[in-house]
């Protein structure tokens, strides 16, 4: 072996002894960590967002220090207030009139007063109302006006009043009394004396207005279980109208099957051997049917969601902006989530996206399965989204948004971490090409989209509220549905209405509607609306003469009237109903945003029942009308309790006014039937319980604009795939080489129950 040779040798051994070294050294080395750059989460100067701002817990202070100060009346802390004391019931915003808030916004109009709505409920007044103040200007209040009137062309009446968590609990003490009056039957029946029992509402009130009379059910209470699958078969009828609690009255009683005047009339009835009991015993913890504790340790973790450079999205105060879209977020404590000013490359697309109303009614052969039509609004949707579980209900990195709120107390509440935003990989192409002719190449994007979420708890049922925003321009919301059925007692004909469940549980067959408002505003606030659908004509082809061809084409219609937009549920609609501006693209088509709704709703009240005007938005899939002031919600917290007089009925909405070029609001619903099965115990599943719709543009820009999306993916057989400067993908075995920043794991979910 020559000397070259042999430094040759040298030289390849050294640099493997070397190569060896380096990878021994790292091989047990911890990657870094992920540079996480920390987010600003206040807002910092004169931010315009802040118009739509839910009130801070000093403003609601400050709007319940007014109040008490200016009224000149004796005001009760609603926390302890009797049906016979005035109070506060509640303080939320009071959103800016629509041209005031554009002229802001857009022009160089000035900032609008800042603004609260007071509800109070007047109980010690000769004539016991519900008041609605406008309270301002915030921070410091000065002046406030009755607007009650004005919204609803009189005072509200005072049984319309939602019921107040005082008001239950007093209802509940007259249970516990009643339920004294059967020790022997309970004892037999449930194996209770009555104070292990857990109590339901049910809604609305009676069968007139004036009325304010609730059936209660009656379940087994296990703790740390959802008692809500285990009834006893023991319901009753309370009337709670009158102002002095001394007068309240249990007017009947229910038990399997059969009804009954009193407890009293019951005890006597088991005493003499008359009536026929179901023996339940008491459950265990660990047998219970609604138990979701695990039956199996923990195993291997899943998946983990993370972004390895920090958040691509920005969140300051109440807006948050993310590759081109700019929005404001809010939460109602009435309605739940609410949107403002999105906008798009700069372009507003929609002034208002807001959750309106939830139905839930029930089918039973028990009286509070069978009379249930809860119209969640009146419960408080936005109030009861409670602090959202890190790493389940949104991912663990997600940015988490406290919300404030005044009700049924003078201290505002605040439900901490619960609203979160974070960037989605869906794991699926959002376009993709492979071109296996001509030329050889591959292109595509992912599809990321920046999502805002919150969950309601409603007593039984837990909805998430979806807002996604696509780099396609488009929009989309969705809300699942779970959490517990809600179930009566099994007996007689009971699958009639739903499935058996458990030895004692039928799981009620319930409709599930949902209504949203979008106040669009495509390329500005005249708009039209049009739909396109598509037909069959039959000819000659016209290359010979000689057959017949069945040739698709495209039936175009501009709809001019509110009552053509009035689509009725279930019915047959337009493919693609898009609101239109008067401007055109590059191709001479006018710029557009289609609706697509996603539902399988089942079907609404009749027209023919007493109630059906307060949730007659449920009539239509979609209603599309002029844009007013004055007709701000589709619903009101006060249609649950008398829906036979509707403080607001949608369907006065829709009187045949003109739609075109003008500002216009849709109006959609969207739900789902559900028939309960063995498969909801312990928990309904969001699998197939979801649905929602999408604002697509349609022609609004001259191409896709995810075209500019920095996360474009493209490259040819002749490029060298595996080099980052060629393929971003290829980039990301050192971009993603860094362990995540998890904070640590808390919640204090159950701090303000």
């Amino acid at each position: 072996m020559n000397m070259k040779t042999l430094l040759i040798v040298l030289v390849l051994a050294l640099a493997t002894i070397f190569a060896l070294v380096c990878v021994l050294l790292t091989r047990g080395r911890a990657p870094g960590m992920c540079q996480h750059q920390p987010l600003e989460q206040e807002d910092t100067g004169d931010g315009q967002s802040l118009v739509f701002a839910d009130l801070t817990p000093v403003e609601l202070a400050q709007v319940v220090r007014y109040l008490r100060g200016s009224l000149g009346v004796q005001l009760v802390d609603a926390s302890r207030a009797e049906p016979s004391d005035s109070c506060i019931a509640s303080v939320e915003l009071q959103v800016p009139a629509k041209a005031e808030v554009l002229r802001f916004l857009d022009g160089a109009g000035a900032r609008p007063p800042r603004e609260a709505l007071a509800v109070l409920y007047f109980g010690n007044q000769p004539e016991p109302n519900v008041t609605e103040y406008v309270v301002g200007p915030l921070p410091t209040p000065v002046y406030h006006r009755d607007v009650t009137v004005q919204k609803y062309g009189g005072k509200v009446p005072y049984h319309r009043r939602p019921v107040t968590g005082k008001e239950y609990v007093d209802i509940n003490t007259l249970i516990q009394q009643e339920l004294r009056k059967a020790p022997r039957f309970l004892a037999t029946c449930c194996e209770s004396d009555g104070t292990d029992l857990a109590i339901l509402t049910t809604a609305p009130r009676g069968f007139k207005s004036g009325d304010r009379m609730t059936w209660f059910v009656l379940f087994h209470n296990v703790p740390g279980t959802g008692y809500y699958l285990s009834p006893v078969g023991l319901e009753v009828l309370v009337e709670h109208k009158d102002l002095h609690i001394s007068r309240w009255r249990l007017r009947q009683v229910f038990y399997n099957g059969r009804y009954f005047a009193s407890t009293g009339d019951l005890e006597d009835a088991f005493v003499a051997n008359l009536l026929e009991v179901i023996r339940i015993r008491k459950p265990q913890a660990d047998m219970v049917l609604g138990s979701m504790r695990p039956r199996h340790p923990s195993g291997s973790p899943a998946p983990l969601h993370y972004e390895p450079q920090g958040p691509r999205y920005s969140v300051r105060g109440n807006r948050v902006t993310f590759q081109g879209w700019s929005i404001a977020f809010g939460m109602n404590p009435n309605s739940g989530p609410r949107l403002f000013d999105i906008r798009y490359r700069g372009e507003r697309i929609v002034y208002e996206l807001s959750l309106q109303e939830a139905v839930a009614l029930y089918g039973s052969n028990c009286p509070g399965g069978m009379s249930t039509r809860y119209l969640d609004g009146s419960f408080g949707i936005g109030r009861f989204a409670y602090e959202l579980v890190r790493g389940l209900d949104c991912p663990y990195t997600a940015t988490y948004v406290d919300q404030h709120y005044l009700a049924e107390s003078e201290t505002p509440k605040t439900n901490q971490n619960s609203l979160c935003i974070f960037e989605h990989d869906a794991a699926l192409p959002l376009r993709r090409h492979f071109s296996d002719s001509q030329s050889l190449y591959y292109g595509g994007l992912r599809k990321n989209t920046l999502v805002i979420r919150a969950i309601s708890t409603l007593i039984n049922y837990d909805y998430i509220w979806d807002f996604m925003f696509h780099s396609s321009g488009a929009v989309e919301v969705r809300v699942h549905a779970t959490g517990y059925i809600s179930s009566s007692f099994f007996h007689g004909r009971g699958t009639n209405y739903g499935n058996r469940v458990g030895p004692h549980t039928l799981g009620t067959m319930h409709l599930h509607h949902i209504h949203y408002k979008v106040d669009l505003d495509v390329n500005g606030q005249v708009n039209s609306l049009e739909t396109q659908d598509m037909g069959y004509e039959l000819g000659k082809e016209p290359w010979s003469m000689q057959n017949t061809i069945e040739r698709l084409y495209l039936r175009r219609k501009r709809l001019e009237r509110e009552d053509e937009a009035a689509f009725l549920l279930n019915a047959p609609m337009p493919r693609y109903v898009c609101f239109a501006s008067p401007f055109s693209n590059k191709w001479g088509h006018l710029r557009s945003y289609r609706i697509q709704i996603i539902s399988f709703a089942g079907e609404h009240l009749p027209v023919s029942s007493p109630m059906e005007r307060s949730i007659s938005w449920g009539r239509y899939q979609l209603a599309v009308t002029r844009r007013k002031e004055e007709e701000p919600t589709s619903t009101s917290i006060y249609n649950q309790n008398d829906p036979w007089t509707p403080t607001v009925a949608f369907a006065d909405f829709i009187n045949n006014e003109t739609i075109t070029n003008e500002d216009l609001v849709a109006w959609i619903s969207v739900g789902f039937l559900h028939v309960p099965h063995a498969e909801d115990v312990p928990n309904t599943v969001t699998v197939g319980n979801g649905v929602g719709f999408f604002l697509r543009p349609y022609n609004y820009f001259d191409e896709d604009p995810s075209v500019d999306s920095p996360d474009s993916v493209y490259f040819s057989s002749e490029q060298d795939t595996g080099a980052c400067g060629a393929n971003p993908l290829a980039c990301l075995p050192h971009t993603a080489a860094c362990t995540p920043h998890l904070p640590p794991f808390r919640y204090g979910g159950f701090l303000n129950l």
